[in-house]
């Protein structure tokens, strides 16, 4: 397993970029626009890991700017942790095996969602590409949020 990125929402871009990047001395290493989704994803390192952030996109935070306004209020504004796994499956099933639900499965066999006890979403992201869909996966239902 390895550590990807924290993802947080943020109200105003310009703003938020200033704080990070001008304040607090992290790097813009990426992002992308979504104009379907209507959001934009800024990716920042900071400064000693801008390197290895820019070869394998890890580890990093990554600012979610919706392009419509929303307050985030019960701490929407933190989204989640990711991890990349070896085998998605085998890390759902696993967690399963220990009384772990899996909110979102891995139903594309690339990502899946479960909560900490204290109900922090955490991605899990199949390394590389996706697996092929799978059984149980391929037709399991969300559970709760995440």
């Amino acid at each position: 397993m390895r550590y990807l990125h924290t993802m947080v929402r943020v109200q105003d871009l310009d703003r938020s970029l200033d704080f990070y990047c001008n304040k607090l001395g992290l790097r813009e290493t990426h992002r992308s626009e979504n104009e379907a989704g209507r959001f934009t994803l800024v990716f920042l390192a900071a400064p000693e890991d801008v390197v290895q952030a820019e070869e394998v996109k890890a580890p990093l935070l990554e600012l979610t700017y919706n392009w419509d306004p929303e307050e985030y209020t019960g701490g929407r504004n933190f989204g989640h942790l990711a991890y990349e796994v070896d085998d998605i499956y085998e890390t759902c099933q696993r967690l399963m095996d220990n009384d772990v639900v899996i909110n979102r499965p891995p139903r594309d066999g690339r990502m899946a969602f479960v909560r900490s006890p204290d109900g922090i979403s955490i991605e899990l992201l199949q390394k590389g590409e996706a697996r092929p869909k799978a059984e149980p996966w391929a037709s399991m239902e969300n559970t709760g949020t995440w």
